[in-house]
């Protein structure tokens, strides 16, 4: 054992280190919110409570039934029951999320092609029951008419949600060769 070994130990050094420490966390101020009063706001695109998209125009929501998001759901969470209704088109009879099974991950709003499910941003929910937390397609209406309604839809929409067909248009200018096209 050497000498500097030796001081540590009698003196204990470390402990005097820790509590240091300790105390010098005393003195500066904590950054914890207490939660109940002090809430963040939700940041933009954050992946909270789901919804089902209505559309503005007439209301109903945008869901057809293809099941993509059903597929495309890593814990398979989303289940979809459809009927043939009139002129042979699929209706959506129940869509239903277990979510304490979900992984949040957004998955299935990329793969629904009519863009007629989302992530609100509201993510501060809890329950004393399982029942509570499977969420059927009214509830889920409820959701986007609660949180999702007014200009937050449409400007979540419009961030998140793509792609636009604005996406595949050319550019114009002497790089992509416009020209040519406008020649022939």
């Amino acid at each position: 054992m050497t000498f500097n070994e030796l001081v540590k130990k009698v003196f204990f050094i470390e402990i005097l280190q820790g509590l240091a420490l300790t105390f010098k966390t005393w003195v500066t101020p904590s950054v914890t919110r207490q939660y109940p009063t002090e809430k963040r706001e939700p940041f933009p695109g954050s992946r909270g409570l789901h919804a089902l998209v209505r559309d503005p125009e007439t209301g109903r929501e945008k869901c057809v039934g293809c099941g993509l998001c059903a597929a495309m759901c890593p814990s398979q969470c989303i289940y979809i029951y459809t009927s043939e209704g009139e002129d042979h088109k699929k209706v959506v009879d129940r869509y239903e999320i277990e979510v304490l099974r979900c992984v949040y991950c957004a998955l299935c709003v990329e793969a629904c092609p009519y863009g007629a499910i989302a992530l609100s941003p509201h993510f501060e929910y809890s329950g004393y029951t399982r029942e509570e937390f499977y969420y059927k397609k009214e509830r889920l209406l409820e959701n986007w008419d609660k949180y999702m309604a007014d200009p937050r839809g449409a400007e979540y929409l419009d961030k998140f949600w793509g792609p636009k067909s604005s996406d595949f248009e050319l550019p114009d200018g002497p790089e992509t060769g416009s020209e040519e096209r406008k020649a022939s």
